[in-house]
């Protein structure tokens, strides 16, 4: 697989974002390594594609209404993309700002990542 150049590292995040907000594995599994990772905002961690894939389908089983919104990206590092915005659940916890991360290799999300919008998460990350 070619490596894309790195300013189109921000159009996988958006399409990984768009198979989240639509709820579509199809997109999440082709944007995936195998070897992906997802974190959540308190760490909790998936290894691998398939278990992801299994994680998201439990997830849009359970807040159907959930979706991420993006304000801004920036290429925060060699193949990683950091955003800002906010996610929308009608589930309280999963309603407010947050950010994230994504690792992006050979074209490919190999970690995807959840924070807490915090100005030490910003800085570290950084935003």
């Amino acid at each position: 697989m070619l490596v894309p150049p790195e300013d189109d590292f921000e159009s996988v995040v958006v399409r990984f974002n768009e198979g989240i907000n639509g709820r579509d594995l199809d997109v999440l599994a082709r944007l995936m390594t195998d070897d992906h990772v997802f974190i959540d905002s308190v760490g909790g961690r998936v290894d691998g594609r398939q278990p992801c894939l299994a994680a998201w389908r439990g997830f849009f089983d359970a807040y159907p209404d959930y979706r991420n919104e993006f304000e801004s990206m920036v290429l925060a590092s060699s193949g990683m993309v950091a955003v800002t915005g906010r996610s929308v659940c009608s589930e309280p916890a999963l309603d407010g700002p947050a950010l994230w991360t994504a690792r992006i290799r050979e074209g490919r999300v190999c970690e995807w990542r959840v924070y807490e919008d915090t100005p030490e998460t910003r800085a570290r990350i950084g935003l």
